[in-house]
């Protein structure tokens, strides 16, 4: 296994970078004195459409299918690849009923804008699953195969624009990757960054980018409508359900699986930390969910509490990493 590879392993992706307005997630409405068994509302710090909404409203719907937690919202804030979400959700208080998504995309964006709050001021809850980025273009590209659009790419990186999630995030860390793979400087890449999977499929379709990357659950009604052609996943081995060839069985030694988890305010209880943590582990086991994975094509990857929050020092200093060898 090269450098590369074995410091993509425990990596995980969706992010946003542009603001398209902020749903305000008001400690006016919050649900202070109320039990997280009876009502939690989820902070999704992207756009609608984007990958974690839709873990976000999932996670809802597995809830509530069960009889878990009847009452349970989801509200988005999007922004700078999720640390607007985040900036918002640290200064609400210690509720335990206020919960936030996030993932590798987020510590990207904490790297690259300098937010002034991480993940280490929050209390880690629960790491649910992995899933894989995939390379896209429209249906009606020139681009056939991924060695069609390396060969264009290599000529004129400039040239041809990639779209995806905000700047640091997953979608531009595996760009910048597979660019510096294939011979490309990161510093030539032409990224253009949106506010969710949503925005980058309409960039796709209205030809404003000549590739994106993103989530492959945000473009896979897409792909099998026929509108768009998928180039390449992120995934190191096959996936079941997703019929793509891989990067590195293209010949690009770049692989990236892209986490997403759930995470609690700072200041909220012990007590209160492994109820939240019984909840999920209680959701991940029913058959809703199970479901969830399948037809999502998610790998299941649950950490929960002192593990998941070692788990994201870890991942956090590898995105620093990479962020810096990249230059980005």
């Amino acid at each position: 296994m090269t450098a590369r590879r074995k410091l993509m392993s425990g990596l995980g992706i969706a992010a946003t970078a542009v603001l398209v307005g902020i749903a305000a997630f008001d400690a006016s409405d919050s649900t202070t004195g109320t039990d997280p068994s009876t009502k939690l509302t989820f902070m999704a710090p992207a756009a609608p459409g984007g990958g974690w909404d839709g873990v976000a409203r999932e996670a809802q719907q597995a809830l509530r299918a069960d009889g878990i937690v009847n009452n349970v919202q989801v509200v988005n804030v999007p922004g700078a690849g999720g640390t607007i979400g985040l900036s918002q959700f640290v200064g609400l208080g210690a509720d335990p009923t206020n919960l936030m998504m996030t993932g590798t995309v987020m510590m990207g964006a904490i790297n690259v804008n300098d937010s002034a709050v991480d993940l280490s001021d929050t209390t880690p809850i629960v790491r649910l699953a992995e899933d894989y980025e995939v390379f896209i273009v429209p249906a009606d590209s020139p681009y056939e195969t991924l060695d069609d659009f390396i060969a264009d790419w290599k000529t004129d990186p400039h040239a041809l624009a990639v779209g995806g999630g905000g700047v640091g995030g997953t979608d531009h860390l595996l760009a910048g990757l597979v660019a510096e793979d294939v011979g490309i400087d990161p510093a030539e890449l032409n990224y253009v960054s949106y506010a969710g999977g949503g925005e980058v499929l309409t960039a796709l379709l209205s030809n404003t980018v000549a590739v994106g990357v993103s989530g492959y659950n945000e473009f896979s009604d897409q792909i099998e409508a026929g509108n768009l052609r998928a180039l390449a996943v992120s995934a190191e081995e096959p996936v079941d359900g997703i019929d793509i060839p891989s990067l590195m069985d293209q010949g690009v030694d770049v692989h990236l699986p892209n986490w997403r988890g759930i995470v609690a305010p700072p200041g909220i209880t012990d007590a209160e930390r492994d109820q939240l943590v019984s909840i999920f582990e209680e959701m991940v086991a029913t058959p809703e969910w199970q479901d969830t994975l399948e037809r999502n094509n998610w790998e299941p990857a649950v950490l929960t509490g002192d593990e998941f929050a070692a788990f994201i020092e870890e991942d956090q200093a590898r995105v620093d990493q990479i962020i810096e060898e990249l230059g980005l």
